[in-house]
């Protein structure tokens, strides 16, 4: 009986600290900034030849492309045919990726963001590689998060309207709510939304309309324990987040592991010196022309993602590894001409990357951003208050942050308080 209830003590107070707070804010914002800005820069990049990969001028046409479909799978580009509507298509994924970036009403955006990519990957299964398939997969985690508590305009919003004492009339948010109410009905009554679809939709506008009505005509205990389910939901979809990344990771190592040309410490060789793979051929000549550096990289690369997964468990031994795997995911994009993939990895990689740092780099980049928009007179004649609101903001997060990072958990980096414009 004494271990039934211990363990149950035990259950509440991690049910008590996962409800307690949104974990990680600085984190997840990292993750919402990486994410869809590779997904923008995809859509900017392929601009010009969008026709030819997944409109109406590709080799896998639009009629193939619905034949092929899978009847659970979300394609929106296959709900009618037509340049007109294809390129208002291809330009609200680009608003939506945008919005995300900034962190403009992140909840509604998310969504409209990882629909987008759905549909351009089912538009066209053979254009896609493995790094389109977790960049998926993490921006549907991404929905389940509050990845707007920092660095965000929402954020700001939401300091705005603490500062006023009262949040002004939201007429934007109310557009944005009522358009998306009308977007799905109209959906699924046409029969362009299967059931499945048209349910998840809808529980998730329901969820936004309750959390809205709650936090406008009930602040007190029902806005509580809402705040409350949400920081669970945060937090569990965080922990899912990290999970996903360990696995690929492991899974990468294991496989490599029974390959021959990775046992003999070969197989860095033979990818850089693919001809179809090898952006620079001089520097990948130079990298693999010492048997001793490929040895090195070969073994190096098995043994930092097998260990990952449980270096999470040492703080110390995490970061050191977490430069080593940005580092080789660097290498992976630059010399084997694989941008996209590699950039989707070091945002999934900075999940695990330390408050502190997070904070200092924020700072670093607000500080530079001013400068720049300053210029050099405006910097002499009144950088002084610029500096000094600096300076206040970064009293009032260094504390907190060195606070939280001294008790961060091993796979969750870090707590913060939520902010209602998350």
């Amino acid at each position: 009986m004494s271990a039934a209830t211990s363990l149950m003590r035990r259950t509440e107070r991690l049910i008590d600290r996962a409800a307690a707070a949104s974990y990680a804010p600085y984190q997840t914002a990292v993750l919402r900034i990486g994410l869809s800005g590779v997904w923008l820069f995809y859509l900017l990049r392929h601009w010009p030849d969008r026709h030819e990969m997944t409109g109406p001028d590709a080799s896998w046409s639009w009629s193939m492309a619905r034949w092929w479909e899978s009847p659970d799978a979300f394609d929106a580009l296959l709900w009618w045919p037509g340049r007109a509507y294809y390129e208002f298509f291809y330009v609200l994924a680009v608003a939506a990726a945008a919005a995300v970036l900034l962190g403009w009403r992140t909840r509604t955006a998310s969504v409209v963001m990882v629909l987008g990519i759905l549909s351009f990957q089912h538009r066209n299964e053979f254009v896609t590689n493995a790094g389109d398939r977790l960049l998926h997969i993490l921006a549907l985690y991404l929905v389940f998060t509050r990845c707007a508590q920092v660095w965000s305009l929402d954020a700001r919003r939401a300091r705005r309207d603490a500062e006023r004492g009262s949040p002004r009339r939201d007429r934007t948010g109310i557009a944005v709510w009522a358009l998306s109410g009308v977007a799905i009905v109209f959906l699924g009554a046409t029969g362009r939304l299967i059931v499945p679809w048209v349910v998840t939709l809808g529980v998730l506008w329901l969820a936004h309309t309750m959390w809205w009505a709650v936090t406008t005509y009930a602040p007190g205990v029902p806005r509580s324990v809402c705040d409350r389910i949400a920081h669970l939901v945060h937090n569990g979809a965080l922990v899912v987040i990290a999970f996903q990344i360990c696995i690929v990771y492991a899974c990468a190592g294991w496989y490599k592991i029974p390959g021959s040309s990775w046992k003999q410490g070969t197989a860095v060789h033979y990818a850089l010196n693919q001809e179809f793979l090898t952006s620079w051929p001089i520097l990948s000549e130079a990298l693999t022309s010492s048997s001793l550096l490929v040895l090195a990289m070969t073994y190096g690369t098995v043994i930092v993602q097998v260990a990952f997964p449980f270096a999470l468990l040492r703080r110390k031994a995490k970061n050191v590894l977490l430069v080593l795997l940005i580092g080789e995911h660097i290498g992976i994009g630059v010399l084997m001409g694989l941008p996209y993939f590699s950039l989707v990895m070091v945002a999934a990689d900075s999940v695990f990357a330390p408050t502190v740092f997070l904070v200092w780099l924020g700072r670093t980049v607000g500080r530079a951003g001013r400068r720049l928009a300053d210029g050099p007179d405006e910097e002499r004649s009144g950088g002084g208050k610029v500096s000094g609101e600096a300076s206040e903001e970064a009293a009032e997060e260094a504390p907190e942050a060195a606070s939280e990072e001294a008790t961060e958990p091993a796979t969750v980096p870090a707590r913060s308080g939520a902010s209602p414009g998350a």
